[in-house]
């Protein structure tokens, strides 16, 4: 009967869907494998270099002091070979006079274009500032966020990396906040993952690392190349290091240099965040898989299509919180209706049906169970017991609870990037700072 064959149709589509979701997960799943693997360091360099920090602020003087005071005074290099930059971009508060006073150089831009009201603007704005000085240049610069701390090695760490030929360059992303509450937790766990599995081992295996926004190191050399900071879209980060990307720039990753992040302490933080994600890649992805491949059968370049897989799992989101919810729940009650005899059947007899109904049962749960023991509670342990000091956290035990509801999370994770990936966000909603100190 045609409701059989109709059955048929959508399993073969589906069996077509698994497939392409197992071929992008691979290498995630490698990443995890391959956690011990030596992480890569660079020799230490007596020449130092000249750096530029940039935080771009919007309305950030619950943060912004304490964020250029950690620079300014923590940081262990030369104190003349460095400045903060901060571009105080349309701020009606404090957010000026008060990183002043933590000794940044303040750079103001008043941009009345709603349409201008991200990052992206304030970054250009001062990253352009900063290549057209001639009077004692600058040779690199690097981006911070206005709740962002970084390490005290970190300056030393990054002209070591320089002083070795690296023009472009991404730290490990940790958290000032991780024992703050559950949702800092799961947060700080989750984006620990491209810093501990993936930047490592792409390092270590020679692909590109993924330079995506705080921390991100950048030769003044190579920004004059490519005309300032050439992103032009909301993902600006995850743009600039895939041009560079399809430019033939390797960007590295630099482990010991870390930078620390305020993480999203709530529901809502957190899905706004993930949703904001979502949107920009997605769009991005939208616009230049094409060009991500066609490049990639060109050079050859493996950190293109290792790029293109990870990114690609934006697409895959939402046939995992769409397709795959409606095809299982048609699937078991079609193939459950025909295993037990509640509606005819003229192509295949109840035997298979019955076959499929359990066989499905077994082998998805089996699947499901491994990656849910794989991704949710194996590589958040190990994350908690290696690397738990960059996380913010004194002892390993303030953290292990949250590895028990890691999966969770990665279901909340899943689906608000999965929302954001299919919709446009009315407004850009401001994460709610988390505020250290005085």
């Amino acid at each position: 009967m045609w409701y059989e064959y109709l059955y048929r149709v959508l399993s073969i589509i589906n069996y077509a869907i698994l497939i392409i979701v197992a071929l992008c997960l691979l290498p995630q799943i490698m990443y995890v494998l391959l956690a011990f693997v030596k992480k890569k360091t660079w020799p230490k360099s007596d020449k130092k270099c000249r750096i530029a920090f940039v935080i771009p602020a919007h309305n950030e003087e619950d943060v912004i002091y304490d964020t250029v005071k950690n620079v300014v005074e923590g940081q262990d290099y030369p104190r003349e070979l460095f400045n903060v930059f901060v571009v105080a971009h349309n701020c009606t508060d404090g957010t000026a006079e008060l990183a002043r006073k933590a000794g940044a150089i303040v750079l103001t831009l008043d941009d009345p274009d709603p349409n201008r009201r991200m990052a992206l603007y304030p970054l250009k704005h001062g990253i352009e500032h900063i290549i057209n000085i001639t009077e004692n240049p600058y040779d690199l610069v690097i981006h911070l966020d206005a709740d962002n701390h970084i390490n005290a090695q970190f300056a030393s760490l990054m002209n070591d990396a320089f002083q070795s030929g690296v023009e472009f360059a991404r730290p490990y992303e940790g958290a000032l906040n991780s024992t703050q509450n559950f949702y800092t937790k799961a947060c700080s766990l989750f984006y620990a993952f491209d810093s501990r599995y993936g930047s490592r081992v792409r390092e270590r295996l020679g692909l590109a690392a993924h330079v995506d926004g705080s921390g991100a190191t950048m030769a003044v050399s190579m920004l004059r190349r490519t005309n300032g900071y050439d992103a032009v879209t909301i993902a600006d980060d995850a743009e600039y290091s895939l041009n560079r990307m399809l430019e033939g720039v390797k960007a590295h990753f630099v482990e010991d240099a870390i930078v620390y992040q305020d993480s999203p302490s709530t529901f809502k933080d957190t899905a706004a965040r993930n949703r904001r994600i979502g949107h920009g890649v997605m769009n991005l992805m939208k616009s230049r898989a094409g060009e991500i491949l066609k490049t990639f059968f060109k050079t050859g370049n493996m950190s293109l299509l290792e790029m293109f897989s990870m990114y690609a799992l934006n697409f895959i989101n939402v046939f995992i919180c769409i397709w795959f919810p409606l095809f299982y729940v048609y699937h078991f009650l079609y193939t459950g209706f025909a295993a037990y005899g509640y509606i005819p059947l003229e192509v295949w007899d109840v035997t298979f049906y019955h076959n499929v109904f359990w066989n499905t049962i077994i082998i998805g749960l089996s699947i499901g169970i491994a990656l849910f023991i794989l991704f949710g509670y194996i590589q958040a342990f190990i994350i908690v017991m290696t690397d738990y000091k960059k996380l913010g956290a004194q002892k390993r035990s303030q953290l292990m609870g949250a590895v028990f509801l890691f999966p969770a999370f990665l279901v909340v994770y899943m689906f608000t990037l999965g929302k954001g990936a299919v919709s446009k966000p009315k407004k850009w909603d401001k994460i709610k700072r988390n505020k250290i100190s005085n």
